[in-house]
């Protein structure tokens, strides 16, 4: 009896059916676009976050923060000479630095791993290497009149030349790339992780020492390396053994080699600048940064979270709008489809007093009358949720098959507090690239929970709109249906 009546209600008032459910079908979809979208920002903000520390680190543990004045007597100073023996010849000189120049010892890698929460840690080493190479061009001396010109020396019979040396000088080049020293024993964490080895081979555990290296796609292609050539690190040939290419945004260095073999080439012997940690239990992240910081002095500990905050440009923008303007904007839009419905069933039994009326002169009683105004508004939420939900899927759909691009910087922060980028001043991987803009295409996942959530507000809508209806349906009197007749 029940679902006859209900069925022949919903098909003779169709229309009015119709408009309560596409207005919480307006409000549910947005929930699904704004909830997708927010999904992909995130994701797109992993993938910037996860070009700098790789796959699996929740956190890094890099030196605390020096004054300025610490590295200033630090920088590099390049000696040639520049005698009539070396003029015109080809004369090279590189360094090798600790980016940032802040240093943890190796022991401190154990230390952190010890901590409670923590599932694994290792250290990694970030360097750039600065070379200068070029040659110096000794000057002719030009005679006055037409006397012609001699090199150097004095003029026949031991007077003095009158004249002036023309050309001469230098010519150097610049060129600076950075180098990571990973640890090759533990292949699962740190920069090198985000990037896919397309040519090759990746390290062998065994080669804690062996003058091998991972080179970036990007920079093989520019410097035209292939595999099986060798790159000259400070006196040091080392052999390309693999290509490695990121998954999104840029590499976290030019060059990848063993740890111990960039510890030797760096002057820095069982130092490291970055200790990657992977957290037990990801919900526990606050509480292990909270021990490391507690326990092991002079480090400063950065999570992922604290990194996001440094995400600026449109990518952040969008962030902050999803997350602010359109979830507040949904709530808006929900509550008053929520109302709305809830108003229109009550203005239905309204209308329909001379039927409940009739009804309860005939024997229903005040609950049966509201069980079946209550029914048939959720059947108009289910309704409006299975719209909402194809509405909010095409949303979402589209928003993907746009793909929108959206750029991402990493502030100054990055470097200056000791984050995944790495240590104070700029000493880690992905240093260099923290400063360039990265681009990164939204997409709009949507996934079971999403629809878990619109299938509940469907039901909470026909609920709300039925508590409505169902109310004043209750406080109907058979007289009232009889004085209508009348």
């Amino acid at each position: 009896m029940f679902f006859t009546y209900l069925r022949r209600e919903l098909r003779r008032r169709r229309k009015a059916a119709l408009v309560v459910a596409s207005g919480l079908a307006l409000g549910i979809a947005l929930v699904i676009v704004v909830t997708s979208v927010s999904a992909g920002m995130s994701k797109a903000q992993d993938k910037v976050l996860q070009s700098l520390y790789g796959l699996g680190t929740d956190m890094t543990v890099t030196k605390a923060a020096a004054s300025q004045s610490s590295g200033a007597a630090q920088r590099p100073r390049f000696n040639f000479d520049a005698n009539d023996e070396d003029s015109d010849k080809e004369q090279s000189s590189d360094r090798v630095l600790v980016q940032g120049f802040q240093t943890l010892a190796s022991s401190t890698v154990a230390k952190v791993g010890a901590q409670s929460g923590v599932s694994d840690a290792v250290g990694g080493l970030s360097l750039q290497v600065v070379k200068v190479s070029g040659e110096f061009r000794r000057g002719q001396f030009k005679q006055d009149g037409n006397s012609g010109s001699r090199q150097g020396g004095g003029a026949p019979g031991g007077g003095a030349p009158q004249g002036r040396v023309e050309g001469g000088g230098a010519d150097f080049d610049v060129n600076s790339y950075s180098v990571y020293g990973t640890d090759v024993t533990e292949p699962a964490l740190g920069p090198l992780t985000s990037s896919r080895i397309t040519k090759g081979r990746t390290f062998k555990a065994s080669e804690t020492n062996a003058q091998v290296l991972v080179a970036d796609a990007s920079y093989a292609k520019e410097k035209k390396l292939a595999l099986g050539d060798t790159v000259t690190v400070k006196s040091v040939k080392f052999k390309v053994i693999g290509i490695a290419t990121p998954d999104s945004g840029d590499a976290a260095a030019n060059l990848y080699m063993p740890l111990k073999r960039a510890q030797t080439l760096s002057d820095s012997k069982n130092k490291v600048t970055t200790i990657y940690v992977k957290a037990a239990d990801s919900q526990k992240i606050d509480a292990v940064k909270s021990a490391i910081q507690k326990n092991i002095g002079g480090t400063t500990v950065t999570t992922s979270a604290d990194l996001a905050d440094t995400v600026s440009g449109s990518l952040s923008t969008a962030s902050d709008l999803a997350a602010g303007v359109g979830k507040w904007l949904s709530v808006a839009v929900l509550v008053a489809a929520f109302l709305v419905a809830g108003l229109l069933t009550s203005s239905a039994v309204s209308r329909r007093v001379r039927e409940f009326g009739t009804l309860k002169a005939l024997g229903w009683r005040s609950g049966r009358v509201t069980r079946q105004v209550v029914g048939e508004a959720l059947v108009n939420g289910l309704v409006g949720g299975a719209l909402g939900i194809a509405l909010g899927l095409a949303g979402a759909y589209v928003v993907t098959a746009i793909s929108p691009t959206l750029q991402a910087q990493l502030g100054s922060g990055a470097g200056g507090g000791g984050g995944f980028g790495g240590g104070p001043g700029g000493g880690g991987p992905g240093r260099q690239q923290a400063a360039k803009t990265l681009e990164v295409a939204l997409t709009a996942p949507v996934g079971l929970g999403t629809i878990a959530v619109a299938v509940g507000l469907a039901v909470a809508g026909g609920l709300i709109a039925g508590a409505f209806g169902g109310w004043r349906a209750s406080r109907l009197r058979p007289a009232d249906a009889l004085r209508r007749v009348a």
